[in-house]
């Protein structure tokens, strides 16, 4: 199983990059959300996340760890594919659809387009408890309308940092002052991780 790709970017539209390494490109589909992430940029690492069919051979590439977390959550629903779970992620950050789902707030998933109120609800029935756990008693949610926050969090993450970690002492940070700016919540971050 491919973990991640790491290479050149040769092409990337809104629905895929083709990444050369070692002298393959690979065809990745990815979301609006990976896009925006990887927009300008030539060197890339791309987390993989793989379908192998009978008829067919897929590769879907996410940004963040937290993106190929939820996507793999979503395709676990019955009447979830990979490309209906690629359209949330573009039509939704990871941590709204992570909020949806364990807040039961239907709407939010019923305003992505292919989901309909039955998927919707299986979605919240069958990962809101999973989701639930992860997010440790609630606590990640606490701020989780401070975009500044999440930004601090992804790079920290990126940088090697377990999640969990990072997001105990942005809450702590955050806590204490609400009004930092992202490079002060990471410098902040760094001397306490």
């Amino acid at each position: 199983m491919i973990d991640y790709i790491k290479g050149n970017i040769t092409q990337i539209t809104p629905t895929f990059v083709t990444v050369e390494t070692a002298g393959i490109g690979y065809f990745i589909n990815i979301s609006l959300t990976t896009f925006s992430n990887l927009e300008n940029k030539s060197d890339v690492k791309i987390l993989i996340h793989e379908v192998i069919r009978e008829d067919t051979h897929q590769l879907y590439g996410f940004a963040e760890k937290s993106e190929r977390e939820i996507f793999r959550h979503l395709i676990s629903v019955t009447g979830v594919g990979a490309n209906t779970a690629r359209m949330m992620l573009s039509s939704l950050s990871p941590s709204e659809i992570e909020q949806a789902i364990i807040g039961s707030d239907v709407n939010i998933l019923k305003s992505v387009k292919g989901i309909g109120l039955k998927t919707a609800q299986r979605i919240i029935v069958d990962l809101k408890e999973k989701l639930g756990k992860q997010a440790s008693g609630g606590e990640i949610f606490a701020f989780s309308d401070n975009t500044n926050r999440e930004e601090a969090l992804s790079a920290l993450v990126m940088l090697g940092f377990a999640k969990s970690a990072v997001s105990k002492v942005l809450d702590k940070i955050v806590r204490e002052e609400r009004n930092l700016t992202v490079e002060e919540m990471i410098k902040r971050a760094l001397k306490n991780l």
